[in-house]
This record gives C-alpha cells, sequence and structure tokens, in this order.
C-alpha cells in the first residue's frame, strides 16, 4: 500500500454522532469522500437527511438513523441497525454534545446530568457497543472521539462541559490501553473555535475575543476536522493509538502577544 492508498477509506463502514451538523456533519461527509459507508445518528432527522443526500450525491450509502445519544439503553438497538444495513462497523465517530452555562454555584443536578450524559456517558457505552463487534469479529477497527479545549483548561461557566470533556480525553486512553490487542485504534480530536451552530450564539464581544487570542486569528471550519477524523479513521494511523490533538489554530500552543488586531 502506497502513502496515498493508506489514507482511503474504500469498502469501510463509520457510525458518526452528531451528525446533523456542525462538526459532525463535516467529519461524516469527509469519512464518506474517503470512501468509507457512513451511518448518521442525531436527534432531528431532516439534519440527517440533509447530510445522507450529499453522501449518496458523492456515490457512497448512507443510513439515516434518528436517536438521542443519551439513551444508553437503545444502543445495542442502533449498532444491530447499523450494521443490517450497511454491514459490520469498522469506524465509530463520537462527536454528539450538548453545553448548558452555569457556575458551580448555579449548577443543577438536572443539568448537571444532561451534559454528562450526553457527552461522556454516551462515548463510554457506545464504544462498549460498537467494540462487542469490533473485538469478537478480530480484525480491529478506529474510535475517534471528540474532545475539547476544555479537555486542558478551565473556562468560566462550563464546569460540566469541561469534565465532560476531560473525561473524554482520559476515556480514549484507557481504552487505547485495554483495545490496543485487538488492534483497535483509539484516539480524540480537542477542536478549538470551529465555526457551527454552537459558536454561531456566541456574542460579538465573545467573537472577538477568539480572533484576538487564537494565533492564526480566526474560527476553524468543519473540514479542518475533518481532515484529521479522515486520518485517524484510516491505515495511515494504524501506529498512533491513545492521543488527544489538537485542531485549534494555535491557542494551546499560547497566547499571541500583542494580541491580534480585531478583524473589522
Amino acid at each position: 500500500m502506497n502513502i496515498i492508498e493508506s489514507f482511503k477509506l474504500d469498502g469501510r463502514v463509520a457510525l458518526v454522532t452528531g451528525a446533523g451538523k456542525g462538526i459532525g456533519e463535516g467529519i461524516a461527509l469527509g469519512l464518506a469522500e474517503a470512501g468509507a459507508d457512513v451511518a448518521l445518528v442525531a436527534r432531528t432527522r431532516t439534519d440527517l437527511e440533509r447530510v445522507a443526500e450529499r453522501i449518496r450525491e458523492g456515490g457512497r450509502r448512507a443510513l439515516v438513523v434518528p436517536g438521542d445519544v443519551a439513551d444508553v439503553a437503545a444502543f445495542p438497538s442502533l449498532v444491530r441497525q447499523v450494521e443490517e444495513g450497511l454491514g459490520p462497523i469498522d469506524v465509530l465517530v463520537n462527536c454528539a454534545g450538548i453545553q448548558r452555562r452555569m457556575t458551580v454555584l448555579e449548577a443543577t443536578v438536572e443539568g448537571w446530568e444532561q451534559v454528562i450524559n450526553t457527552n461522556l456517558r454516551s462515548v463510554y457505552f457506545l464504544c462498549q457497543a460498537v467494540g462487542k463487534g469490533m473485538v469478537a469479529r478480530g480484525r480491529g477497527g478506529k474510535v475517534v472521539n471528540i474532545a475539547s479545549m476544555t479537555s486542558y483548561r478551565g473556562f468560566h461557566t462550563v464546569s460540566p462541559y469541561g469534565i465532560s470533556k476531560a473525561g473524554v480525553a482520559n476515556f480514549t486512553k484507557v481504552l487505547a490501553l485495554e483495545w490496543a490487542p485487538h488492534n483497535i485504534q483509539v484516539n480524540a480530536i480537542a477542536p478549538g473555535w470551529i465555526a457551527t451552530p454552537m459558536t454561531a450564539q456566541m456574542g460579538a464581544d465573545r467573537i472577538r475575543w477568539v480572533n484576538q487570542h487564537v494565533p492564526q486569528g480566526k474560527f476553524g471550519t468543519p473540514r479542518d476536522v475533518a481532515g484529521l477524523a479522515v486520518f485517524l479513521a484510516s491505515p495511515a494511523a494504524d501506529y498512533l493509538t491513545g492521543q488527544t490533538i489538537p485542531v485549534d489554530g494555535g491557542f494551546l500552543a499560547g497566547n499571541p502577544w500583542p494580541p491580534i488586531p480585531a478583524q473589522p
């Protein structure tokens, strides 16, 4: 296999959660462009159907599976549906996530559980549900989790989110160790500020702050994350496991000084 061939995903089946918009949509489209057939999971069917149509236009198969990843009891049925529709799952991308802003003093058990159940518990138990088949088949596989800048640093008013994403980064290491004997590589991507429907809700002052403190002076795009996801899902990354890799425009490298001038 030459180096270019090692990045291709022809004949592989990928399951992507949070695939209806934003980073999840970008990753699903990127995996399909690299040759994979893709099962799309999110809560809103209309979003999934739109992404599925784009995948099919590119000549790959797409399966729409509406569902809420907070419902872990549904995971065995979800996996069966995907494998009956597309075949055994070779690549799992855990991208579904939510954020609820709250200080520690304002936090509620309900708000905590919404974030932790969607962002962390779902990752753990969907890996379990998909991994049973990967291990039993004995032909290896790939898991790509979505972490965050909050996996590394504390940010005001997002403590449950940050805790969930720190947990994803740690779980990625643990799972990489447990599944290494089965030739299953487990890695995570830590996106910085990416232009998505979630970040579109940010106020002008916060957008200005991001543009001034990210060394590249701008937000990233879902395609910026998708490129790394394709690599991690491909044979080119067969000797890479247990890592959380930032895609952050240089933010974790340090803050530029003086701050980058605000864009007009």
